[in-house]
């Protein structure tokens, strides 16, 4: 089984959850969210949808959906933020969680969130991303996104940009790359991962004259891991890293930070991208999009994303089980 968050009740994520159900499907949902919510959505988007408690087996018939009821304290108004209804958006996603760490399901697959509401509602919330490693007590996680093209990882997520050259440190990037090897053996079946790593400064630093940071802390670690039989190619320049020359003999990337590598990604193939957390316990997938406030309720939403997110939950399952 597969547990599914919407996350935003206001933005598009129940969209997409009810969207997709109009389809059979050959593998078992459980969505995590306040069923009532669905209902209501369901109707505003003129789409049939059958609500089953969940017990034990999900429906996969179309038009049903299974759903772990977690109340929202007010009524939800498609493209409206709700401060109150925070709390419960964040428990739908805990509950989740749970699940995946007690083996009830396979994988998460999460709807886009609204940070800003979250924190308004007295949270600390940075995103989905350091969420889950909090809640699973692991030590560190490495935030992915994926399209056919290309992979590219994160050594650092969501910092302000000043404070990226403080944060990335020897330890957290041979950290990350760690991370990021091992998830590409087990969960995505390549026995020998080839990975390449951005510079941080303009042209990988200059030999020092537009930064040290390659030279201190990213060389190091690279030259440490080659030596350890990994196949790992850097600091290469950012602004030609992104290239045929390069990407053609690689698996997947590793950028120094957020806009770094991310926008490359999100030009090769928005609304087909899927974020995946790496390091977890369990699988997470999401969508490579926001909660398009506008969009809810209005049966727009492309629904590109959120079912690449489900595949590739379906898909790295599959081999991670091959590989135990």
């Amino acid at each position: 089984m597969i547990a599914i968050t919407p996350g935003e009740p206001g933005g598009i994520g129940p969209d997409l959850v009810i969207q997709a159900a109009q389809q059979d499907r050959s593998q078992g949902w459980v969505v995590v969210a306040d069923a009532k919510m669905l209902e209501e959505r369901a109707q505003l988007l003129d789409l049939p949808l059958s609500i089953n408690e969940y017990l034990e087996s999900p429906s996969t018939q179309a038009g049903v959906l299974t759903v772990l009821n977690t109340p929202l304290a007010e009524s939800v108004r498609a493209g409206e933020l709700c401060v109150n209804n925070a709390k419960g958006t964040l428990h739908a996603l805990d509950r989740a969680i749970s699940g995946c760490l007690e083996g009830r399901f396979a994988a998460l697959v999460t709807g886009p969130m609204q940070k800003s509401v979250i924190m308004d509602a007295g949270f600390a919330f940075s995103g989905h991303t350091e969420h889950l490693a909090e809640r699973s007590g692991v030590d560190d996680v490495v935030m992915m996104l994926a399209t056919g093209a290309m992979r590219v990882a994160l050594a650092t997520t969501h910092l302000p940009l000043h404070a990226v050259p403080g944060a990335l440190t020897q330890t957290l990037l041979e950290r990350r790359l760690r991370i990021l090897h091992h998830a590409m053996q087990r969960q995505f079946g390549l026995a020998t991962p080839r990975l390449l790593v951005c510079g941080l400064n303009p042209h990988a630093g200059e030999s020092g004259h537009m930064g040290r940071e390659e030279i201190d802390v990213i060389t190091p670690v690279c030259e440490k891991l080659c030596a350890e039989g990994l196949l790992i190619r850097g600091p290469l320049p950012a602004d030609t890293l992104f290239t045929p020359q390069y990407l053609n003999d690689a698996d997947a990337v590793m950028a120094m930070f957020h806009d770094q590598g991310l926008p490359v990604l999100k030009y090769s193939g928005f609304g087909s991208a899927v974020n995946i957390t790496l390091g977890l316990p369990f699988i997470r997938t999401s969508v490579d999009h926001g909660t398009a406030l506008d969009l809810a309720g209005t049966g727009q939403a492309n629904l590109g994303s959120f079912l690449a997110a489900l595949s590739a939950a379906n898909t790295m399952t599959e081999r991670t089980r091959a590989t135990a």
